[in-house]
C-alpha cells in the first residue's frame, strides 16, 4: 500500500467512532505490534489503539483530526502534521507526528507531539 493510502487510512481511523469499521481502517495502516505515544497516552497494537482512539473521542465528542500535509520520508522513518478540530470548527491544537514504517509498509510506530516546539532559550 501507498504511504498516502496508509495515512489516508489511519486519519480515518481517528475519526470513525464505530470500532469494528475503525479497527478496518487500523488493519490497513497499522502493524499488528505497532506502538502509540503522544503526551496524552499511549497503546500497543491494533486493538489498544483503537480503543484509545474511542477513549479521545469520548472526551471530545464531535472532534476530528485533519491530516495537514503529506508526510516527509526516508529510511522506513516518516514525519506528518495534523490539527485537531473541535465539534464547532475550531482548530484546538495543531500537531506532528513522528513514525516508523513497516516492512509491509503499515506504521510500526506513532510518536505525537501536541503544538509548535517551544521557543530557544539560550
Amino acid at each position: 500500500m501507498e504511504l498516502k493510502q496508509v495515512l489516508a487510512s489511519y486519519g480515518a481511523a481517528w475519526n470513525e467512532t464505530d470500532l469494528s469499521k475503525r479497527l478496518g481502517f487500523l488493519e490497513s495502516s497499522w502493524s499488528d505490534g505497532g506502538r502509540y505515544m503522544d503526551p496524552a497516552g499511549t497503546a500497543q497494537g491494533r486493538d489498544q489503539l483503537a480503543n484509545y482512539i474511542g477513549e479521545f473521542q469520548a472526551r471530545m465528542p464531535g472532534a476530528r483530526i485533519e491530516l495537514t500535509s503529506d508526510a516527509s520520508q526516508h529510511n522506513a522513518r516518516i514525519y506528518f502534521k495534523w490539527r485537531l478540530v473541535t465539534a464547532d470548527g475550531n482548530t484546538a491544537i495543531d500537531g506532528v507526528d513522528f513514525g516508523t514504517l513497516s516492512d509491509d509498509g503499515r506504521l510500526r510506530e506513532i510518536v505525537g507531539f501536541f503544538g509548535a516546539p517551544p521557543e530557544r532559550t539560550g
